[in-house]
C-alpha cells in the first residue's frame, strides 16, 4: 500500500472497491494492517485459489462476484491468467467495461515498487522507504520478556516479538511506540545483541515516561529515522554511554521535527 497503489485508488470513484491478490510473500503491510492506508473496501483473494485461471475465467469471476463491475483499474505493468501470461492489453480485449492503465509512478525519478521498498528497508534507509510509501513504516508485535539487563544495568526497554513484518536492517532508530491508544517518542534496537548474548531482538525505550514490563496488547513501532548501525562494545560501561547518546539523538530528532 505504497504511493504507487495511490495513484490506482484515485482513479476510482465512491462506488469503488480494491481486489488483493495475497501471494503470502507480502510483508511491508500485512493483510487486515491495509485497511489504515485506504478508505475503500477490500476485497482478498488467495493466489493459489486462482493461478489455475485463464484470464477469461478471472475477469468472468470478478464479473460475477460484482455484478456492477463497469470499470477496472490496473498499473502498467499488472499480468493475470494462468502463469500471469495475459497482460494490460489482454485486459481490454477481455473486458466489455472501461480499463484504466496507470503509468508508472516516480519519487524523484525512481520507480517507486514494493521491491525497492524493502531494499531501502534492509539497508535501514527508513526516511527513503518512508518517502515511497507516503507514510511512516510501522511493524506490529507481542511483548515478551528479555534478557532483565535493560532495566539493571542500562535503561528499561520493551522487548517485542515481530512476525510477518519486514524488520529494517540492524541498528538503532528513532521511532514512536504505540501502546493500547497512546503514543509514545521511543528509541528503537533492531538486530543482534552483539554485547550480550548476541540474539536478534526488537526493543523499545520509551523516553520519560515509565511503562510496565509487562503489556500483554499488540505494540505498534513507527519508524522514522536510523540513527546508527548496530555494533558491538566491549564494557557495559561504554554500551550504557551509547545508549544515552541515541536517547538524546532521538530527542534531538523529535524536537526538530516538533519545530518543522
Amino acid at each position: 500500500m505504497h504511493l504507487a497503489h495511490q495513484q490506482l485508488f484515485r482513479k476510482l470513484d465512491e462506488h469503488g472497491a480494491i481486489v488483493v491478490i495475497c501471494t503470502g510473500y507480502a510483508n511491508l503491510t500485512q493483510k487486515h494492517y491495509r485497511a489504515a492506508h485506504t478508505s475503500y473496501p477490500l476485497f482478498y483473494y488467495p493466489l493459489e485459489d486462482i493461478k489455475h485461471l485463464s484470464g477469461e475465467q478471472f475477469i468472468q469471476g470478478l464479473k460475477e462476484e460484482f455484478p456492477n463491475l463497469k470499470k477496472i483499474v490496473v498499473g502498467y505493468d499488472f499480468h493475470f491468467g494462468h502463469k500471469a501470461m495475459q497482460d494490460t492489453n489482454d485486459l481490454q480485449k477481455i473486458f466489455e467495461g472501461e480499463v484504466i492503465v496507470v503509468d508508472e509512478y516516480c519519487v524523484d525519478g525512481t520507480p517507486v515498487h514494493s521491491r525497492i521498498i524493502r531494499t531501502f528497508l534492509r539497508d535501514g534507509e527508513i526516511e527513503k522507504a518512508n518517502s515511497f510509501l507516503g507514510y511512516n513504516y510501522s511493524v506490529q508485535g507481542y511483548c515478551i520478556k528479555g534478557q532483565g539487563l535493560g532495566k539493571k544495568e542500562f535503561v528499561p526497554t520493551i522487548n517485542i516479538d515481530i512476525k510477518d513484518f519486514l524488520l529494517p536492517g540492524e541498528g538503532i532508530y528513532a521511532t514512536k511506540t504505540k501502546i493500547f491508544d497512546t503514543i509514545y517518542k521511543s528509541v528503537t534496537f533492531v538486530g543482534h545483541r552483539q554485547s550480550t548474548d548476541n540474539n536478534f531482538a526488537c526493543e523499545t525505550h520509551i523516553l520519560d515516561e515509565k511503562i510496565e514490563e509487562q503489556i500483554p496488547h499488540t505494540i505498534q513501532i513507527e519508524f522514522f529515522k536510523k540513527l546508527r548501525d548496530n555494533k558491538r562494545f566491549e564494557q557495559h560501561s561504554e554500551l550504557k554511554k551509547q545508549i544515552q547518546k541515541d536517547i538524546n539523538m532521538t530527542k534531538d530528532y523529535f524536537a526538530k521535527e516538533d519545530l518543522a
